[in-house]
């Protein structure tokens, strides 16, 4: 592989993994992914996994074993400086014992490591709330759920949860959280959905601001109807052990607090000094994809900062984008590679296509948009929105595992949801 060209992808989200199958399938190059955790997971999934309405352990993709099977190299670490004269990026091995690092020389680096929920400083909520950006995060929130469910059945009294942030993730999982626990109520505690104390709190103005002001009012009444606190126009100014403090002096108890408002980059790239960065943290690249000050390095996803020319706004920190761009850069690298090419070769500028958005509240309702068309909601139960939200992420099993091994994924999961139970509390 010497007379190859050294291509290091950091991050194996949606982006970085289809980058680094795309690309080591072509095999025009060394690649090499690299991320913190050992297994890669559909991120639009995660609030499923923190409310124990689907499982993780049947959704992960084993880092190790898709890159064996589709020539690459995985590299566990999570990124922690990049020395751009010498062209080499530094990794540590969190989970290993005595964190050893890692130095990996690249000719090519892509940065995929996604972001962060933004607490903008908030006193109190880096020490008392839970986020759920990652599969860790969404696991160990589950496993604080249960703790909380269990003392509950053993103690009575309200199961108080308070999530702050009323965009999709908000949205989706207070929507979750109420589903799972009318799904618990069957397990010998029929009045537990009535203990339930579950509060929504948005700054702005209405909820989902993505999506059309109809959608937003029909998620707010779902949720209502659900028992659902829903609070906008309300600012949280601290967080403690037992709730939240607005700005009007008010308080709202919670024992289980999840912070999943607003967005910034990992601050690991705020130590890479000289490229330019945005006012949240992102890399800022070119239409090429390449950092503006650094065409070695390329950014993608959430922790890239890219203008779109026909807007002149930021392209949206969603998976739809990230794998907009990752299809993108697989596609005309892996073709200038195949064609003898280098990985300094100019690439096509990219350009983000929106194909709309799907919010999907449980089994309750469900929205999706195309362009300015509307679907989902009302008797359908949001069935639509919700098979099409579906649909989605299956496209993206096909893309990793291929037709066949991508099919038979889908009716594995299809045979799972039979057989096992509901919600998951082991």
């Amino acid at each position: 592989m010497a007379d190859k060209a050294r291509i290091v992808i950091v991050g194996g989200g949606v982006a970085g993994i289809e980058v680094a199958t795309s690309l080591g399938r072509g095999g025009g190059a060394d690649v090499i992914l690299a991320d913190r955790s050992l297994s890669h997971v559909w991120k639009p999934m995660l609030h499923t996994f923190a409310a124990g309405t689907a499982r993780a352990d049947r959704q992960k993709v084993d880092f190790f074993a898709q890159a064996r099977r589709n020539s690459f190299r995985f590299q566990p670490g999570a990124l922690t400086g990049i020395d751009r004269a010498a062209k080499r990026v530094k990794l540590m091995i969190e989970a290993a014992e005595g964190r050893p690092e890692v130095d990996l020389a690249y000719d090519l680096l892509v940065i995929a490591i996604g972001s962060r929920a933004n607490d903008f400083g908030t006193p109190g909520v880096a020490e008392h709330c839970l986020t759920i950006d990652d599969l860790t995060e969404a696991e160990h929130f589950h496993d604080q759920l249960r703790c909380h469910l269990l003392a509950r059945l053993d103690r009575g009294g309200m199961l108080e949860i308070a999530i702050v942030g009323g965009g999709a993730t908000g949205v989706e999982l207070a929507a979750e959280l109420k589903h799972a626990i009318n799904l618990l109520s069957a397990y010998g505690s029929p009045d537990l959905p009535q203990r339930l104390r579950l509060t929504l709190i948005e700054s702005g103005p209405r909820l989902l601001a993505a999506f059309p002001e109809r959608v937003s009012r029909a998620a707010a009444r779902t949720l209502s109807d659900l028992g659902v606190a829903v609070r906008t126009g309300a600012m949280v100014t601290a967080a403690d052990a037992s709730g939240f403090t607005l700005k009007d002096g008010s308080r709202i108890p919670a024992g289980l607090k999840v912070w999943a408002a607003g967005v910034k980059a990992p601050d690991v790239l705020a130590g890479l000094d000289g490229l330019e960065r945005s006012r949240t943290g992102q890399l800022v690249v070119g239409p090429d994809l390449r950092a503006t000050r650094d065409p070695a390095i390329i950014a993608l996803g959430d922790c890239a900062s890219l203008a779109d020319p026909q807007t002149d706004k930021p392209v949206p920190a969603t998976a739809q984008a990230a794998r907009q761009q990752a299809q993108h850069l697989a596609r005309h690298l892996g073709g200038v590679l195949a064609s003898g090419g280098t990985v300094a070769t100019e690439l096509p500028p990219f350009r983000y296509v929106e194909k709309g958005a799907i919010v999907s509240l449980a089994d309750f309702n469900g929205w999706g948009t195309l362009g300015r068309y509307t679907f989902g909601g009302g008797r359908l139960r949001g069935l639509s929105a919700r098979l099409t939200h579906d649909l989605l992420y299956r496209q993206h099993q096909i893309g990793l595992y291929g037709p066949v091994r991508g099919t038979l994924a889908w009716l594995l999961d299809d045979l799972d949801h039979l057989i096992s139970p509901p919600v998951k509390l082991d």
